[in-house]
C-alpha cells in the first residue's frame, strides 16, 4: 500500500484502436511498456510488429515506461494498423 501522500504504484491504462474498440490494463508505473504491449497482442491475436503504440501521436517505445513518458491513471494509448505495402 502507498503511505500517506504517495503517488500510487499502479496506474490504469486504456488501449484505443483504430475502431475505437477500449481494452484497459493495470500496470505498475516503472513496468517497460512491452509487457503491456505483449499483453495486447497477445489478447487480440496479432503480433507485435502488426501494430504500432502511440501516446499523442508519439510512437512508444518497447522499454518506455507510464513514468518515464508522464502518463497518469485513465490515460490513453492509440494502437494503429503498420502500414505494409505502397509502391506498385
Amino acid at each position: 500500500m502507498a503511505e500517506g501522500g504517495d503517488a500510487p504504484q499502479h496506474i490504469q491504462l486504456k488501449v484505443k484502436d483504430q475502431q475505437g474498440s477500449e481494452v484497459q490494463f493495470k500496470i505498475k508505473k516503472t513496468t517497460p511498456l512491452r509487457k503491456l504491449m505483449d499483453a495486447y497482442c497477445s489478447r487480440l491475436g496479432l503480433q507485435a510488429s502488426q501494430v504500432r503504440f502511440m501516446v499523442d501521436g508519439e510512437r512508444i517505445a518497447a522499454d518506455d515506461t507510464a513514468e518515464k513518458l508522464g502518463l497518469e491513471d485513465e490515460d490513453l494509448i492509440d494502437v494503429a494498423m503498420e502500414q505494409t505495402g505502397g509502391k506498385r
